[in-house]
């Protein structure tokens, strides 16, 4: 085997050169983690995606998902956009699916319309923490930070939720810094029940991500644990993302709630492919 057929999908928009952009792998059961990091470093996008052969019972395919800097457990994006692209390609049918993952296995719906909707694994959250460091690390400060406050929370991912003015979302940029978890910025309109966010992950080789669908996720845990959503049923709201970058994105969530905690999550978007073709192997590093 030299080469490996691919495809280049934008996520999270209904236009193409909108969105996140991602690169979905085939083929690549024979390659180590050292190739796949590779060939990830060459993609340079956010995220690459490869699509393997489950490993556990129960699950319908197996996803490892890299950075240009590093592998990670779990990401949104390359979950919709891989589920969306496998149906379209006739690897997958319509329906519920269930993607094995670092964060274990994980249920996606995929929809016929080129959607898939995205469960996200079990909720955590912590208290309000010193919010300092992480404004420091997005280059805003104590005036721009609004109630109720940094908090760290996630859905098999775990973010910095820290939530600003509406004015602070554009002027946020990355600084160096060491940060417990990712800092992810975020205006919040409670009418409309829409935020404006920015995530910056360049450890992870990503100066700033268009959409984020794992810190959606997360989001509905940190909104529901705040008060900002009601503490019990399910409740819509939606994510705005990119627009800075001339990515603009749109995330469709939905959290469930039961006495004040959310209890599931799940993150829709729409999948637009851009192009495809094949990439040569890495050589092998023993």
């Amino acid at each position: 085997m030299t080469s490996l057929a691919y495809e280049i999908v934008d996520v999270f928009t209904d236009r193409p050169f909108a969105g996140n952009p991602l690169a979905v792998v085939f083929g690549g059961e024979h390659l180590d983690t050292d190739q796949m990091q590779a060939l990830a470093r060459e993609f340079n996008l956010s995220e690459t995606a490869f699509v393997l052969p489950p490993t556990v019972e129960g699950a319908t395919y197996r996803l490892r998902i890299f950075t240009p800097g590093a592998e990670l457990p779990f990401a949104g994006h390359p979950s919709v956009g891989a589920a969306v692209t496998q149906y379209r390609r006739g690897l997958l049918p319509a329906g519920v699916v269930y993607q094995e993952c670092g964060a274990g296995v994980l249920p996606v719906q995929v929809h016929e319309d080129g959607r898939a909707t995205l469960t996200g694994g079990p909720p955590s959250l912590g208290p309000v923490i010193e919010p300092e460091p992480y404004l420091a690390a997005v280059g805003l400060t104590a005036e721009d930070l609004v109630a109720p406050g940094v908090r760290i929370a996630g859905c098999g991912i775990e973010f910095a939720y820290v939530p600003v003015r509406p004015t602070a979302v554009a002027r946020a940029v990355a600084h160096p810094s060491e940060v417990a978890a990712e800092p992810y910025v975020f205006a919040w309109d409670e009418t409309a029940r829409v935020a404006h966010a920015r995530l910056f992950a360049p450890g992870l080789g990503v100066p700033e991500d268009p959409a984020t669908g794992s810190a959606a996720l997360g989001l509905g845990v940190y909104l529901v644990g705040s008060g900002l959503l009601p503490p019990n049923g399910d409740s819509a709201y939606t994510v705005r993302q990119g627009i800075e970058i001339h990515r603009p994105s749109t995330l469709e969530c939905n959290v469930s709630a039961v006495d004040g905690a959310a209890v599931r999550t799940t993150v829709t978007g729409t999948v637009m492919p851009v192009a495809r073709g094949e990439i040569a192997v890495p050589p092998f590093v023993g």
